[in-house]
C-alpha cells in the first residue's frame, strides 16, 4: 500500500498540468485491466495460504481484512460477490 501512496504522490508532484492529467488519464484507462490483475494475484495468494501454508479461513479473511472467512473462500474460488460471476474468458468480454 506504503508504494501506491508513493506512486500518487508523484503524480502529483507532477508540475506541469497537462503532463499529470495526461499521466493519470493513462493509468485510469488501464485501470480494469490493473483491476484484474491485482485480483487474480490476490485469489493465488489466498490459494497459497490455504494450501502451502494451511492456513484457515478465519485466518485467510483476517489478513485480508475486513471480510468474513466465507468472502476469504469465494476469493480463493475466483468469485467476484453476488452480483458479478468469474471472468470468463477476455477474448469474448471485448
Amino acid at each position: 500500500m506504503k508504494k501506491l501512496l508513493e506512486a500518487i504522490k508523484a503524480f502529483e508532484a507532477i508540475e506541469d498540468d497537462a503532463e499529470c492529467t495526461a499521466a493519470v488519464s493513462q493509468v485510469l484507462r488501464q485501470w480494469p485491466d490493473l483491476h484484474a490483475q491485482l485480483r487474480e494475484l490476490r485469489q493465488r495468494r489466498v490459494q497459497s495460504l490455504r494450501n502451502r501454508q494451511r492456513k484457515t479461513w478465519p485466518e485467510i479473511a483476517q489478513i485480508i481484512g475486513d471480510v468474513t472467512p466465507e468472502r476469504a473462500q469465494q476469493i480463493s474460488k475466483g468469485l467476484r460477490g453476488s452480483k458479478r460471476p468469474p471472468k470468463q474468458g477476455s477474448d469474448t468480454e471485448k
